[in-house]
């Protein structure tokens, strides 16, 4: 069976990832993602930054820096 696993970044624009929360509920995955994208400010959407979600369905997929919920 697979696992899917939500991952929420919030990135810079130079790539990098700035912030990550990765969960296995997709209700508090996407209220997650609306705070990522909430709370980028004017001058952090003008600079480039981004917040997305992505689902995989490996724990080994998921940046070693993130915030793991299960």
């Amino acid at each position: 069976m697979k696992k899917t696993i939500w991952v929420n970044e919030q990135i810079d624009p130079s790539g990098l990832i700035y912030a990550c929360i990765a969960c296995c509920n997709e209700s508090q995955a996407q209220h997650c993602h609306e705070s990522f994208k909430n709370n980028l400010s004017d001058v952090q959407l003008a600079a480039g930054w981004t917040a997305r979600i992505r689902t995989v369905e490996s724990w080994d997929d998921v940046p070693v820096n993130s915030l793991k919920l299960n």
